[in-house]
């Protein structure tokens, strides 16, 4: 049964699972859904910069199941730990030994997973809740989303995780986030935020969660809604959970629905068969209304054509760039990848046209020991 006013299907623990922690599992599930629905007072919600609640319980979920087996759900959550070739390009930044969770999503043992974790391993192994160690093998990278993929050498014995829909999912909708270790991974969240998320690496999502409170084991993670099945996946810690100017912590989670269109071209070819974007090699960061290079990627476009720290980004091509954003989709709508791309720079008070030869990133990368 569930509980309409709240919305939740009854957690039903598993046979190994106390009934204490069950009780606070289920006590926090509806504490947080009690805090999604209640009315704030408008000073303080004017404070967090978030609209002010309406006061109405949320309505149940379609399709919610009448019963959810907490234990089952999560042990599709598994550890994932990945050594990384020891050239790799990425070792600066990430470090050679990885270490967070993954989602089993079929029968065979596919584990999605964040790509930062595996891009540019040689080995990784793959830990269930109750302990067991098996090897893993990579399957595939997308640069554009973010995702990875693993693949169990052996069977892990655990229900694959359904994939749900996160376009259903709404702001200040309750939701799960759960990294591996089984009930001690779990915790309760609301989606604070929908919104684009820009990274200073030359990467953007449309339509990313925004979570709150914050989980600390964020990498990986699966964002589970309220009839179990997977939404999101984990990837960053963030100040700005609410937007809006307000500052509270959380998570980003990628959108489970970027997944369906490249996953057979991941499972097949190792990334997509999409048109690869052009890669400069950059890290950027937005100072007094103005886009400004903070790192210059070593060996890449940007390096050779001269590109360097404290560049001022104008734009691209006599096209203004007023943000990090609008950087970057200039310079994808430029060309395709190994196209020249056009920037325009500020450099000591002087305006120039510097021409960067971009690539794919995944060349730049060293995978040929993973796919």
């Amino acid at each position: 049964m569930r509980d309409a006013a709240k919305g939740w299907p009854r957690l039903r623990p598993g046979p190994a699972a106390g009934r204490a922690a069950a009780f606070a599992m289920i006590a926090a599930v509806m504490a947080v859904m009690a805090l999604a629905v209640m009315a704030v007072p408008p000073a303080a919600m004017a404070q967090q910069g978030s609209p002010p609640a309406t006061g109405k319980a949320a309505p149940p979920a379609a399709g919610v199941a009448p019963h959810l087996n907490l234990e089952e759900l999560l042990s599709a959550v598994v550890r994932v730990r990945t050594s990384i070739n020891p050239d790799a390009r990425t070792v600066e930044n990430l470090g050679r030994e990885r270490d967070g969770s993954g989602v089993v999503i079929d029968d065979s043992g596919l584990i999605l997973t964040i790509g930062y974790l595996m891009v540019e391993a040689y080995a990784a192994d793959v830990i269930t809740n109750d302990g067991r160690k098996v090897p893993a093998t990579v399957v595939g990278y997308d640069n554009d989303t973010g995702f990875g993929l693993l693949r169990a050498l052996e069977p892990l014995k655990v229900k694959p995780m359904p994939i749900g829909k996160s376009a259903a999912i709404k702001e200040r909708e309750p939701v799960l986030a759960a990294s591996y270790g089984g009930m001690a991974g779990v915790a309760p969240a609301m989606v604070a935020s929908r919104r684009e998320f820009v990274g200073n690496w030359e990467y953007l999502v449309e339509d990313a969660f925004f979570t709150t409170p914050a989980h600390n084991l964020w990498s990986g993670a699966a964002l589970i809604s309220r009839d179990g099945k997977l939404v999101g996946l984990g990837s960053l810690i963030v100040s700005d959970a609410l937007g809006k100017g307000g500052r509270a912590p959380g998570n980003v989670y990628l959108p489970i629905d970027l997944l369906p269109p490249i996953l057979a071209d991941l499972i097949a070819e190792g990334h997509s068969s999409a048109p690869p974007r052009p890669w400069l090699g950059i890290s950027v960061n937005e100072v007094g209304g103005a886009v400004v290079l903070g790192r210059v990627t070593p060996d890449s476009p940007a390096q050779k054509a001269g590109l360097q720290k404290g560049d001022v980004i104008a734009g691209v091509g006599g096209k203004r760039a007023s943000d990090r954003a609008a950087l970057y989709r200039e310079i994808w709508a430029a060309g395709k990848a190994g196209d020249p791309i056009p920037v325009d720079v500020v450099r000591a008070g002087e305006k120039q046209r510097i021409s960067v030869p971009s690539m794919n990133r995944l060349d730049h990368l060293k995978l040929k020991t993973t796919f």
